[in-house]
């Protein structure tokens, strides 16, 4: 063992820093084909398969991409940094600005619907909103894309009776979208509340962002309470924990 105790990192490792190093030092710029299985072969003395594990924690970053019979490329996708404070405030959605437009900077968003349906509320949703299990819901999924490439995906759950004949259960909730329409209804989003975890995603997630393997999720639940304390809105996202910068900014208390 290394003196001190100290572990020493497994090869396919140090070449993986080395790499990021070179990237981060501008030596490889977006676009840019890296060092193949071959070159890191010869390169480091190892064997295929370590050349291999390195370029895939690359990938598992989301700092590169492969590219059938063209090799491994630095990624020229720029991370999405969600301001998760910032994104939230009135003056966004009640001026009736998108809180998605405003985590992508100079890029132009796409939000593909993929579906507005009434169903039962599922337990756990249902025990959120406050109402009782099984009660009607409106659900309002979507997938967010930027680039091109599809980052996110998003649920959202309200009360069917609060929402009925709004714009909320049309395709097109109109600006500000659903929390410009809550406060139409004299049900402002006055506060909220974010749960942040991750995991690997179902087979359906990874196909459906496009995820590389070994790519995790990021899990957002957001909670949107009226002045009064109700549950206006439940909202859980699934995130490319590749593309996205998570920041919180906030007072000391």
């Amino acid at each position: 063992m290394p003196s001190g105790g100290a572990v020493r990192q497994p090869k396919y490792q140090r070449i993986a820093a080395a790499l990021k190093a070179a990237i981060e030092a501008g030596e490889y710029g977006p676009g840019d084909r890296l060092p193949g299985e071959n070159d890191l072969m010869a390169t480091y003395g190892v064997a295929r398969m370590t050349a291999r594990q390195a370029l895939g924690v690359l990938q598992s970053e989301g700092l590169t991409e492969a590219r059938k019979g063209a090799g491994v490329f630095v990624r020229e996708f720029r991370r999405i940094r969600r301001r998760g404070i910032e994104r939230l405030a009135e003056g966004v959605w009640g001026e009736g600005r998108s809180i998605w437009a405003a985590d992508t900077e100079d890029r132009e968003p796409v939000v593909e619907l993929l579906s507005v349906t009434e169903e039962a509320a599922p337990q756990a949703v249902a025990a959120v909103l406050g109402l009782p299990a099984g009660s009607p819901v409106c659900v309002r999924r979507r997938r967010f894309l930027l680039d091109g490439k599809p980052v996110m995906h998003a649920t959202s759950y309200l009360d069917a009776a609060l929402v009925a004949g709004t714009p909320i259960t049309e395709p097109d909730t109109g600006p500000g979208g659903i929390y410009a329409r809550l406060a139409e209804l004299g049900r402002k989003p006055a506060r909220f509340r974010e749960e942040v975890r991750s995991r690997m995603p179902a087979t359906d997630e990874a196909a459906s962002l496009g995820l590389a393997a070994g790519t995790p999720v990021v899990l957002v639940v957001r909670t949107a309470f009226a002045a009064d304390g109700r549950v206006v809105e439940v909202n859980e996202m699934v995130l490319d924990a590749s593309a996205y910068v998570l920041e919180y900014e906030f007072d000391a208390p």
